[in-house]
């Protein structure tokens, strides 16, 4: 069981550590570079060549049955839960095999949408202290799970 964090933009990589820590589970910290390595033992900094999806490529071919992915990356949280592994969004929404079809096929049509429409204004709602709360509750659930 490991726990692999597309770490780019994740707001979440500590609390990430800290569960895998106190669960003695491995943690990769995967990104294209620029982050601080972690002391800890427990968790790897992978750092992957530059390109386009080359983090969630390393994780999509690494994740499976009983490992937790962190990812805001639909397509990539798609390829993860079809290899059996738990996906968890930053928020601790749980992307699986039930809802993942109707979050992607969302995805594609707000991108038709935005690409349709140039003065669209995109960037969403910010990350929240409530959104911390319910990722570190969410994980703690999913690595117990994972566990038994």
């Amino acid at each position: 069981m490991s726990i692999y964090v597309d770490a780019d933009a994740c707001p979440v990589k500590a609390e990430a550590e800290k569960v895998g820590t106190r669960h003695g589970v491995r943690v990769f910290i995967v990104s294209n570079g620029g982050l601080r390595p972690s002391q800890n033992p427990l968790v790897e900094t992978v750092i992957v060549p530059d390109g386009p999806d080359v983090a969630d490529m390393w994780i999509a071919d690494r994740a499976g049955p009983s490992d937790i992915v962190i990812t805001g990356d639909i397509p990539l949280a798609a390829k993860c839960v079809e290899a059996g592994a738990q996906v968890l969004k930053h928020n601790g929404e749980a992307l699986t095999a039930a809802n993942i079809g109707n979050i992607l096929a969302t995805r594609d049509l707000m991108t038709d949408l935005r690409a349709a429409d140039p003065f669209r204004q995109g960037g969403g709602k910010g990350f929240t202290k409530a959104d911390r709360s319910r990722f570190l509750d969410a994980l703690e659930r999913a690595v117990r799970a994972a566990v038994r």
